[in-house]
């Protein structure tokens, strides 16, 4: 048996993960997600795919975020014919993130051309794909449980384990048993942190991996307490109230939003914070809320008994607010504070959040609240490195708001969070760890620091490099 692995994406940078184990020639793509960052850069990568799709034996999918999601519909697109598989959860989660992205590009193909026509200019800009790819993706995908080992390709099998990440993420666990042989292999996707409300903690795999491939996020970062953060997301609400200003929080529609839901209903239940009114200004984030209204088998015992056996909803209180029209986000920016903005998208790259920041970045009564990684040259990298001027739409803004940085609320593990789950594996016959998702400064930390502690074969993959599994 034959084995190898190398990655198309998300090796020495974060988003855009694609990586591939090769078996005897057959190959399974773990993850295809879409790259975020400098538009060009964006656009050359999210094009250039890297693998014929009739080479692609099976594909895993670890969890429903665009950067691992993202370029699903562009593979159908390019004729990939097989399975797709990833948690039901996840199904769901992606299906929302393909089509959302699918019906912004369509936008921005309209906007664009009309804008070059307007200046007697050429365009011939199309779409990565459509919503009938997108479509098409999710036909293709097969839901599967966790702890339910599936049969993915010849001598190869999967098993999801929980990722704690997001609602449906999965460590995907392939067992490959050929000519009396057997490779197992734990591929993280990205793990989650102990003690989130509203998921599980990630779980150990009963799994004995020879290989594992690590996610690097935050490999040289360690995060704030949950109770510091909550103590400081009340203290910059009280601020706000006091001077009838505005949060801005740019935020995922997927998990983020809802924990920042979640906290901000603890807070007023408990008479810490008055009400403030709070809208949650992004369709999806809309819709992402149903599809964790109908998915309990992801919940943490704390949210099930909310749910089960009080009957309460916690992503849905009095002064909770979800816009539905472009008119109501527009409104939001003609009115006057105290109140609290949650919109996508999560790196300020895209979606409603821009015309919010556009609006309110040169007020000093407002404050930025990032709450999560902020990708190398995006916007929201900009905002949270405080830059003095940014553009948006093309145009430059004084950046004369207040920002202010929570990591907490981050959905990755930090170093030390990475070492735990990783001394709770049986590592007895563990060959090597390959460190992909993690900018380079991240993963040099990481590697240093787990070789440290007793992991001595870790290796930072490097884009396009083929590593043999032995």
């Amino acid at each position: 048996m034959y084995a190898s692995f190398y990655s198309l994406g998300a090796a020495e940078e974060v988003t855009g993960s694609k990586h591939v184990l090769e078996i005897d020639g057959k190959s399974y793509l773990i993850d295809c997600g879409a790259f975020q960052g400098s538009r060009a850069e964006a656009e050359r990568k999210n094009r250039e795919f890297g693998i014929a799709a009739d080479r692609i034996e099976s594909v895993i999918l670890t969890h429903g975020h665009f950067d691992h999601c993202g370029v699903l519909p562009l593979l159908i697109k390019h004729e990939y014919k097989g399975n797709i598989y990833a948690t039901p959860a996840t199904r769901d989660i992606a299906s929302l993130i393909m089509m959302d992205s699918a019906n912004i590009q369509a936008r921005d193909a309209k906007y664009l051309k009309q804008q070059a026509q307007k200046k007697g200019e050429k365009f011939d800009w199309t779409p990565l794909y459509t919503e009938q790819d997108a479509i098409a993706a999710v036909s293709q995908t097969i839901g599967v449980s966790y702890n339910r080992p599936m049969f993915i390709g010849d001598g190869a099998s999967l098993e999801f384990y929980d990722a704690g990440h997001i609602l449906g993420s999965a460590i995907a666990a392939i067992k490959i048993k050929k000519n009396g042989k057997e490779l197992n292999i734990l591929a993280t996707g990205d793990i989650g942190r102990k003690g989130k409300p509203i998921i599980r903690d990630p779980a150990i795999p009963e799994t004995v991996p020879d290989y594992i491939i690590l996610e690097s996020t935050y490999g040289d970062r360690l995060h704030s307490s949950t109770d510091d953060a909550v103590n400081k997301l009340a203290a910059i609400a009280k601020r706000t109230v006091e001077k009838k200003g505005k949060i801005l929080i740019p935020s995922f529609a997927i998990e983020r939003t809802q924990e920042l839901v979640f906290y901000f209903h603890l807070l007023v239940d408990k008479g810490i914070i008055p009400e403030i009114p709070i809208f949650v200004d992004s369709p999806m984030a809309t819709n992402a809320t149903t599809i964790f209204q109908v998915h309990p088998e992801c919940y943490d015992d704390e949210i099930k008994e909310a749910f089960i056996k009080h009957h309460k909803n916690p992503f849905g209180f009095n002064s909770l607010h979800f816009t539905t029209s472009v008119q109501e986000s527009k409104e939001l920016n003609d009115r006057k504070g105290p109140l609290i903005i949650i919109s996508a998208d999560g790196m300020c790259e895209a979606g409603r959040i821009q015309h919010h920041l556009i609006h309110n970045i040169q007020d000093p009564n407002t404050t930025i609240m990032t709450v999560g990684y902020m990708a190398e040259n995006t916007l929201g990298r900009r905002i949270r490195n405080r830059e003095s001027e940014v553009k948006i739409h093309g145009e430059w803004f004084k950046l004369k708001a207040d920002v202010e940085e929570i990591n907490a609320f981050s959905a990755h593990a930090d170093y030390r969070e990475t070492l735990e789950w990783l001394k709770q594996v049986d590592t007895s016959r563990l060959k090597g760890i390959l460190l992909v998702h993690g900018e380079k400064k991240a993963q040099a930390f990481l590697k240093k620091y787990l070789e440290e502690n007793g992991f001595p074969n870790v290796e930072i993959v490097k884009y396009g490099k083929t590593y043999e599994l032995n």
